[in-house]
């Protein structure tokens, strides 16, 4: 299992930024990604971005693009999600999620961190 907690939200201004942290542990070698994912009140979850373990260009949601940039810190055991030019639109409850391979696929998810971004 990989244990997951999300960090960093808070009430910001438009414009503004926010860095989430994802904190992991547990069975870390069986991690194949990380993503970050969002649900607005009333909509269903979607995806905002995901780091490979194996390297390569992370992916980003159309939403994020260019404002959004996922990045990780091996030592630490942590991913971040650094979000610039914030809008009133990109308020969310933001997830972090583990996918992990271990005879089989697995997700885990952390309990989430608010994001308030006011206009």
């Amino acid at each position: 299992q990989v244990q997951v907690v999300e960090s960093g939200g808070g009430l910001v201004q438009a414009g503004g930024s926010l860095r989430l942290t994802c904190a992991f542990s547990g069975r870390t070698s069986s991690i194949t990604d990380m993503d970050w994912y969002r649900q607005a009140p009333g909509k269903e979850r979607e995806f905002v971005a995901r780091i490979r373990w194996s390297g390569g260009t992370p992916d980003y949601a159309g939403s994020g693009e260019g404002r959004f940039t996922i990045s990780r810190d091996n030592a630490k055991n942590m991913v971040y999600l650094q979000m610039n030019s914030l809008k009133p639109e990109d308020t969310a409850t933001y997830s972090c999620r583990s996918r992990t391979w271990w005879y089989s696929q697995s997700d885990y998810w952390g309990q989430g961190t608010q994001v308030t971004v006011s206009s």
